[in-house]
């Protein structure tokens, strides 16, 4: 035990906050003993696989299941003649459910994408319910599918901000950018697939989901099953990465769940890695117009950014591409709109910083364009341009450190060794390519309640029906509770993942964190009176007043006197014969302001910069991503273990959003996702990843909660693919506006 600098001994449970303790949950991961969706299994379960369409476009001619039913251990074959009736998710303007398909799955003969489900096979092994999918045989009137790749907006475009006059402004400019940027659709491709393990017991659903929404998914599913809510519950103990493609239902889980209660039995549905192309959502395919006036010394005077992004035939996904662009830098005339067009594919979803991510390649590259036409340096240029209010909403920051984060960035990359020319920086035979971006992301908080138990053998339990996805949430509570309790995180066991929780937040937005804080401070403060009011009733504190005692490191004592002199509370409540004490807190969140449902008082984001270095190996044609610091300003940082984590698997993300990811959908192929497989979709692995140098600068944000901790999942993605396009430009002179940045670009 540390031993501070007056002799005494230091209190292990003190600031727990910001100590980068292990994950509460390592050793059951390591171990295996982490119970993910698809390892539950029950008695008489049944397995699922769904028949995916093998056309993009047309309608269904014949469905025959005959042979399939006569299989060995074939127990149904569902169609959409004998499943049953699903309902369709009422319209709810506060976006109370959220589903991105809305059409049911088999609700009619009309095929819109490669993969749609037109049946599903229930058997007794996996093994068989796969060859009987594979035995249904099904004719189609066929159609040509529209995939393409070059956008056109079919509608008026939504204008998503707007300011002064930026195209008088842009015409008058001395200095213009006027570009187009394409990022590509991407599938989400977690480890975990998605699955769903339904069981019905003749009146409830009971239903193991892969979801970052247990609440969501709760209503989703009860809307659609046409039953009540209370007859749903949703369970997601541990979740193998979801990156947003796991927020919403996807059309697999009503099937299995339909499966159960008309065979009776327990149901497993795990999509196919395949399937994970085709029927449960990817970043949309973007199309950016970025146009950018400036003045000679460099101050911006009109931004106008045009996006289009494709969506699904049914379905209006706006991926929001101008998220970050109206409060990230002081410009007058501003407007930004965006436009979706409908092809056949399936409907797209939220991907890691939807929106802000893609957005800020197009505008973050348009900047690097600029600087290089004014030949000022790609820092100085965007200091020029900093702004401390929200230009968009007219008013203040709650917190905004984005010129430390340039600056600081700057000085640990160091990059005052920079010098511009193309290729001009070389080391150990490479020529080496600096680029930089901003980024940035929303910080908000949603509605949350959480539960604690202060229990008579000195264990304390939290509780909320929010999820860990992977991000540390587990080992997050444990610090907040340890620390407003002064309890060693050890002793404290945190529940979390089913609806018959308290309601929690969704995984989603980097706002799990902000959410939890004031809820969990809330119930702790309500269990701590419960304590202290009974220890008023028990040795040593008897008859005296509630408002003379306090709750220090753990131990009731008096205000007047130091906690050593104090009892343990678990003693208290030994002395009092009672087993625990429980403390529930609320807290509301600012969802309306997300919406634009209000208008905020405040505009809350998170801030960051990104430095990167690219070695180039003309002779050989060879390109790598070789050292990345990143600068982040998300408020206070709970756990810096954790949260550099999940900045730097944010940054190997990055790299393969810009050098590798790609899906691929082809017309000469019935328009399917042709490399939907982990061999031909290429993602970034360890021997892609860079040095990576992250800093936190740490600054208490106390207008989301009074920990002033803020979410990191997004900001770490955010601006690394420009970036990278930027130091590529240094080094090769080529300026690749379509990710990802391929050799072929770099040697034509």
């Amino acid at each position: 035990m540390p031993t501070a600098q007056n002799g005494t001994t230091e209190n292990k449970v003190l600031s727990l906050i910001g100590r980068p303790i292990p994950r509460v949950d390592g050793p059951l991961k390591v171990s295996g003993t982490a119970t993910y969706t698809s390892d539950h299994n029950f008695p008489g379960m049944l397995y699922a696989v769904p028949v995916p369409s093998t056309i993009a476009k047309g309608s269904i001619a014949t469905l025959d299941t005959s042979a399939a039913e006569k299989m060995p251990g074939v127990r149904a074959v569902f169609h959409r003649d004998n499943i049953g009736r699903f309902f369709r998710v009422p319209p709810n303007a506060d976006f109370s459910i959220v589903i991105d398909e809305h059409r049911p799955p088999l609700e009619d003969d009309i095929i819109r994408y490669y993969g749609q489900y037109v049946a599903v096979a229930i058997a007794e092994s996996l093994e068989q319910a796969q060859a009987a999918a594979d035995a249904v045989r099904v004719t189609y009137h066929e159609e040509t599918p529209d995939v393409r790749t070059k956008l056109v907006a079919q509608d008026e475009p939504k204008v998503d901000s707007q300011r002064g006059d930026p195209v008088a402004a842009f015409n008058s400019a001395p200095v213009k950018i006027d570009q187009t940027y394409v990022t590509p659709a991407e599938t989400h491709n977690p480890i975990e697939l998605h699955a769903t393990v339904a069981v019905w017991d003749g009146t409830a659903f009971t239903l193991y989901e892969s979801t970052q929404a247990v609440k969501n998914q709760q209503l989703a599913m009860s809307a659609m099953l046409g039953v009540p809510t209370e007859n749903v519950r949703v369970i997601s103990r541990f979740l193998g990465s979801g990156f947003g493609g796991k927020l919403w239902p996807w059309t697999h889980c009503l099937l299995a769940a339909a499966a159960s209660r008309n065979l009776n039995r327990p149901v497993k549905l795990v999509v196919s890695r395949k399937m994970m192309f085709q029927a449960v959502g990817h970043r949309p395919l973007t199309q950016q117009r970025i146009r950018l006036g400036a003045t000679t010394n460099g101050e911006l005077v009109s931004i106008q950014h045009d996006s289009l992004n494709h969506s699904s035939i049914l379905d209006d996904y706006d991926e929001g591409c101008s998220e970050a662009t109206p409060h990230l830098y002081h410009c007058p005339h501003l407007r930004a709109t965006n436009g979706v067009m409908h092809l056949n594919v399936g409907t797209p979803t939220s991907m890691r910083g939807p929106g802000a991510v893609p957005g800020l390649f197009a505008l973050e590259s348009a900047m690097d364009e600029l600087a290089v036409e004014l030949k000022i340096d790609p820092v100085e240029l965007r200091l020029r341009n900093d702004t401390q209010i929200d230009e968009s909403l007219n008013l203040p920051f709650t917190s905004r450190h984005l010129k430390e984060c340039l600056t600081v960035g700057a000085e640990k990359f160091g990059w005052h060794q920079r010098t511009p020319a193309v290729g001009s920086m070389k080391k150990d035979g490479l020529i080496l390519g600096w680029g930089m971006a901003a980024a940035t992301w929303i910080a908000n908080r949603l509605d949350c309640e959480a539960t604690i138990d202060l229990k008579a053998d000195g264990s304390v339990r939290v509780a909320c029906g929010t999820q860990d996805i992977g991000t540390g949430t587990y080992t997050m509570l444990a610090q907040i509770v340890g620390e407003s309790l002064g309890i060693d995180p050890d002793k404290i066991e945190v529940v979390l993942g089913d609806t018959a929780l308290p309601t929690g937040p969704l995984s989603g937005g980097s706002m799990v964190t902000a959410s939890l804080v004031p809820a969990v401070l809330e119930a702790a403060k309500t269990a701590i009176q419960k304590v202290q009011f009974a220890a008023t009733t028990a040795t040593p504190f008897s008859g005296q007043s509630a408002d003379d005692l306090a709750f220090s490191n753990g131990r009731i004592h008096r205000k007047d006197q130091a906690p050593a002199n104090g009892v343990p509370y678990e003693q208290v409540l030994q002395t009092a014969n009672i087993n625990s004490v429980s403390g529930t807190g609320r807290s509301q969140g600012d969802f309306t302001d997300l919406l634009g449902l209000s208008k905020p008082k405040l505009s809350s984001h998170s801030f960051g910069a990104q430095f990167v270095e690219v070695s180039w190996q003309p002779e050989i044609a060879r390109l790598r991503v070789s050292r990345v610091v990143t600068a982040i300003d998300a408020g206070r940082i709970i756990n810096p273990r954790t949260g550099r984590n999940q900045i730097e698997g944010a940054v190997v993300m990055g790299v393969g959003m810009a050098l590798f990811e790609h899906t691929i959908y082809d017309d000469q192929n019935r328009g399917a996702p042709i490399n939907s497989n982990l061999a031909d979709y290429v993602v970034s692995t360890n021997a892609d990843a860079p040095e990576i140098d992250v800093i936190f600068l740490d600054y208490p944000d106390t207008h989301l909660n009074a920990l002033g901790a803020r979410g990191i999942g997004e900001i770490g993605l955010a601006g690394v693919a420009p970036a990278i396009a930027s130091a590529v430009y240094h080094a090769t002179g080529v300026r690749v506006r379509e990710l990802p940045i391929r050799i072929e670009d770099l040697i034509a």
